[in-house]
């Protein structure tokens, strides 16, 4: 199998996971030489790495395996067509969403309590300053209430911000610490009430920019923007565009629409912007759960079962080497 992120951490490397995969070679590539490593691969991890058509057309995978949720650079029909398994993790039960909702946590109050600023106020002679801003009181929009979603309100929750959640399907409601769930058609009037904003939703081709110039329009003046979901989600220029224009008092961004993101990124070098290079889930306590769910669903694949938390089901899937 074939992961196509040299290591998972600098101190986890992926031999960390031999005891768990007995019997399985395990390789690894920078996301860029996925091309030419995919000789003999029956299992890909693609992590960042996109998955075309082409890659499809030129191994002999059966399963790609995601070591988390996002897949939204698998061509799934094309990956259904040739008979590959695409599957992800479940992100309540890998310890992914818990670790991405505390990066959450920390972007949120950094930017409120203006923590650059902080750090940098004694050497230029300031002290006592400058002054930041409290939960307390405030009204705080989660947009995605899956796993992660979840996890993040239940860490809000004690410090006294209202929660109002915005999802795909309202029906299904919320956890209970969030008071109001709402639709997709009411998120501008949502974003109109919310002094934070934690962008925690699903990607896909129905919501790329979900956040546009219209939906940054709509926030209200002095809000804080936090995405730790996918950066297709939103349209940088027009995030950019807010901060400039003081509309946006700050951001927090986990996640860019193109990764590994230019260190010479305006988003990345702007004043008012926290940013970090997509490390929610990197925990070692995410490491340790998903390792076993990813074996094990490696097991299932390997003989002859169909895999869990599979988001297709090919017609006629290819079948895993005889060993």
């Amino acid at each position: 199998m074939l992961f196509a992120r040299e290591r998972f951490a600098p101190d986890l490397p992926w031999s960390e996971l031999r005891p768990l995969l007995p019997g399985w070679e395990i390789t690894a590539c920078p996301p860029p030489d996925v091309s030419d490593h995919l000789d003999g691969v029956d299992v890909l991890c693609p992590f960042w790495s996109p998955v075309t058509p082409a890659t499809l057309g030129r191994a002999r995978l059966g399963l790609v395996q995601q070591f988390g949720v996002g897949l939204d650079k698998v061509a799934l029909d094309a990956a259904t067509d040739a008979g590959v398994w695409v599957c992800r993790l479940p992100g309540d039960r890998t310890g992914n969403a818990d670790s991405v909702a505390d990066l959450a946590v920390l972007h949120v109050l950094a930017a409120l309590r203006r923590l650059d600023e902080a750090r940098a106020a004694p050497s230029r002679g300031g002290w006592g300053e400058p002054m930041g801003r409290s939960l307390l009181g405030t009204t705080t929009l989660l947009v995605g209430l899956g796993a992660i979603g979840t996890a993040v309100a239940r860490r809000l929750a004690g410090f006294g911000t209202r929660l109002v959640g915005v999802r795909a399907h309202p029906e299904r409601g919320g956890p209970p610490e969030v008071s109001e769930v709402l639709g997709p058609d009411a998120l501008p009037a949502a974003l109109a009430t919310a002094d934070v904003v934690v962008c925690g939703a699903l990607a896909g081709p129905d919501n790329r920019h979900l956040f546009d110039a219209r939906a940054f329009a709509a926030v209200r003046p002095g809000a804080v923007f936090v995405n730790v979901a996918r950066g297709s989600l939103v349209d940088e220029d027009a995030l950019l565009a807010a901060l400039d224009s003081g509309r946006l008092a700050a951001a927090g961004l986990d996640v860019f629409d193109a990764e590994p993101a230019d260190p010479a990124h305006p988003l990345w070098t702007h004043p008012r912007v926290l940013a970090t290079p997509h490390v929610g889930g990197l925990t070692e306590a995410m490491f340790r759960r998903s390792a076993e769910l990813f074996a094990g669903n490696l097991a299932r694949w390997a003989d002859g079962r169909p895999p869990e938390w599979a988001v297709n089901e090919p017609p006629a899937p290819r079948t895993p080497p005889v060993s």
